[in-house]
Parts: C-alpha cells; structure tokens; sequence
C-alpha cells in the first residue's frame, strides 16, 4: 500500500493550467525522485500535496483523502516540508526555528543537533544571521522535528557550497539508511539522486511522463527530458 497516492492530478494558477495530470505513488520507506527540467509542475506538484494550492483528481495520504483538507491539517497528518528557498523565521533563533512546530516523536532537538552539530553550536543565533547552508539543515531540521511520516525536499541543495551539498546529501542517505522514513526528493543532482532513490517519477509540461525504478533511468531518458 502507498502513503502517498497521486493520479491524474490537475492544478491551475488562475486562469493558467500548470498541472495536466501528474500521476505518482511512494511506499512506506521509500525515497522517490521527482525531476524534470525548470517549470514542468515539480513545485507545483508539492504544492499541490502540502494543500497549498487546489487540486483536482485523487490525492490520498496514508489512506486519507487530501483534496479538500486545509494545509496545517494536511501537515498533522504527517507531510514533512523542506520548502524551495528555505524560508526560515528570519528573526526566531535557531532554536526557536525547531521547537515552534515541533511535535511529539521520535525527533527532538537533541536528536537534530546530533544530525548537524552545526545547530547545536549557533542554538541561539538568529537564523538571518546563518549562512545559506545553515539555514539549509534549520530548514531540514524544522521539517524533522514535526516528525512526519513523508519528508518532502524541494531543491535542497540548491545554490549551496559544493562542500555544504555534500553534507547535505549525506544527511539524506544516513536518514534512508537509519529511519526508514518516505522521502519524496527534487533535485537536479542525477548522480547524487541515483545513490539514494528507489525510484523516479518525471514530469514534462504538468504531466508525469516517465515513471519507474531508478536503475531504469537511462542517458536517453534523461538526455530527453531532463537534459538542456
């Protein structure tokens, strides 16, 4: 049984249509990669899951219909989200960042400052004041601390330090080893995604056009829809 379920999901910024039907399944303990080129509905598509934009077709999270749910509703039911451009609480502590959500679980602010020490040590700064890649892991942080049943990453490495991507990349394999928890992944990292995906889903002018385990991904296909 899937946690997540999507199928021929519609979605529309106004009069303008971005989704035409996306169609997409994660399992329990999954780690699925959501790619296609800039502007293809990646964003939209999770925008459309975190209920933060109206959405037609069938949407369901472990076994519950999502279609008509508000958004905190949605993320009680356990939707983790790492947004696009991180968007930390610029003038809330680091701290403050990770317990203003928090739920009761499994991960605690102990436990994400052993994940990035980093935090631990800059616990009473502003997040304004973090550099780009700190403000990253506060980001994956504040989603973890919710505890959530489905992390949703959306371009998290982008814009950071090679070196700082590797942190983060590395974060998200020990998270798939050590948690089973679901991941659902978007990033334009093909290399560092075929490391830790299970399978793939693109997505090509508001549809999903390719579907399938990532060691079918080949140079072609990606070539097709994902190259420049």
């Amino acid at each position: 049984m899937s946690l997540l379920t999507l199928e021929n999901v519609t979605a529309s910024y106004g009069a303008s249509q971005a989704l035409f039907g996306v169609d997409l399944a994660i399992g329990e303990g999954e780690v699925l990669a959501l790619l296609g080129r800039n502007g293809m509905g990646k964003s939209t598509t999770v925008k459309c899951i975190c209920r933060m934009l109206p959405a037609s077709g069938t949407l369901t999270f472990n076994g519950k219909d999502l279609t008509h749910l508000a958004s905190h509703r949605a993320a009680r039911l356990g939707l983790g989200l790492v947004p696009e451009g991180r968007r930390c609480f610029g003038s809330l502590t680091v701290h403050e960042n990770l317990t203003a959500a928090a739920r009761r679980g499994a991960w605690t602010f102990e436990r994400v400052i052993e994940l990035f020490p980093r935090l631990g040590e800059r616990r009473g700064q502003r997040a304004a004041s973090l550099s780009g890649g700190e403000q990253q892991m506060l980001a994956i942080g504040r989603a973890l601390m919710t505890n959530p049943k489905l992390l949703i990453l959306d371009e998290a490495t982008e814009g950071l330090a090679p070196i700082i991507r590797q942190e983060i990349w590395a974060v998200i394999r020990q998270l798939k080893a050590e948690t089973g928890l679901s991941i659902l992944v978007i990033d334009k990292s093909i290399r560092e995604l075929r490391e830790i995906s299970d399978r793939a889903v693109i997505l090509e002018r508001g549809r999903s056009v390719w579907a399938g385990a990532i060691a079918d991904l080949t140079d072609d296909v990606t070539h097709k829809y994902i190259g420049v």
